[in-house]
């Protein structure tokens, strides 16, 4: 691999993890106000802490139909209580569930040599519904359905549910990164890979949006410029909003008035482009400003994280969040 392609490609998937970890302990919190007042203006890696005004585990539900849907383990006795925060148990620094399930997705590529659904999905299975491989409270609704399905006898190719969460979009990109000098078979794979826990046109439409991107800029295009090319073709309904007009508006009221700051792909990828348009040369400031927006910014700063990884490597990252990560995903170069 070429200095520049190893860069861009260790760069992509250090700031999936970047943004995921900086957003972790402010993560879906809505009322802004009360993020600024619990946590200040997060501008470093942080513990979470209880109570999170904003969860809602306490009206969450899941019940494993049998003992290959059981997901939560230890961490069900927290489900159905108020003020529960989602990630309570995680460290500064560490990171979410989806992108610790990136993990076992790239040691499956190192290990295989390629992507491969089913040894993908039997340390998925393994991972999930073995007690203790993680820390985190919160499973996220794709992995409940997922495993309700699962438990139910439907083959694990099978048991995925439409679905519109931008957290989906986290695991495309060690797919990617591994292909990236094969764009069509990266297409291919990181799709059927999405495709496993987040079915749906929805899903697919943001997935080929992100993708195309990464593919541009891995080749040595400038993350701007791939953004405003897309622009003037227009090939993605996703980027019909004028974002060159919202580059002029407070980031409050562009995430918040025009884009909702919730999961669904439909405002949240928008609102990844227009950050990374407006702040694609300044991934410090991108970030912070994404994490203090709320809402789903672990979702939003993964992928605004590694399409800004994969222009600059870790050069512009501050070396507090590269050396802060506790587990920084592996090498993945081909």
């Amino acid at each position: 691999m070429e200095n520049k392609g190893y860069s861009n490609c260790r760069g992509a998937l250090y700031g999936l993890c970047i943004g995921d970890a900086l957003a972790m302990p402010v993560h879906w919190y809505y009322n802004r106000w009360a993020l600024q007042e619990d946590y200040g203006r997060v501008t470093d890696y942080l513990t979470p802490r209880n109570p999170h005004p904003d969860s809602i585990l306490w009206r969450s539900r899941y019940v494993a139909p049998n003992s290959r849907g059981e997901i939560l383990h230890d961490q069900a006795t927290y489900w159905g209580q108020k003020g529960v925060h989602y990630h309570q148990f995680l460290k500064a620094g560490e990171n979410t569930l989806n992108v610790k399930i990136c993990r076992l997705l790239i040691e499956s590529l190192k290990q295989k040599g390629s992507y491969d659904t089913d040894d993908f999905l039997q340390r998925y299975i393994a991972f999930m519904t073995t007690p203790g491989s993680h820390r985190d409270t919160y499973i996220e609704e794709c992995h409940r359905n997922f495993f309700s399905n699962y438990a139910a006898g439907v083959p694990p190719r099978r048991c995925g549910v439409e679905e519109k969460h931008i957290g989906g979009l986290v695991g495309m990109v060690p797919v990617a990164v591994f292909y990236h000098r094969q764009p069509e078979k990266a297409l291919t794979a990181a799709l059927a890979h999405l495709a496993l826990t987040h079915p749906g046109m929805k899903m697919e439409t943001a997935g080929r949006l992100i993708l195309g991107l990464l593919f541009k800029v891995f080749n040595g295009l400038p993350l701007k410029d791939a953004i405003h090319e897309k622009l003037r073709v227009q090939d993605n309904p996703l980027m019909g909003h004028p974002f060159l007009k919202l580059l002029n508006e407070p980031d409050e009221k562009v995430v918040g008035s025009h884009f909702s700051p919730a999961c669904y792909v439909e405002d949240s990828v928008p609102a990844v482009i227009y950050l990374a348009l407006k702040y694609h040369h300044d991934p410090e400031t991108a970030l912070i400003v994404n994490t203090n927006l709320g809402g789903d910014n672990a979702g939003r700063g993964s992928v605004l994280g590694a399409l800004l990884g994969a222009e600059h490597g870790l050069e512009k990252f501050p070396d507090r969040w590269i050396k802060g990560l506790l587990e920084p995903l592996p090498d993945l170069s081909v």
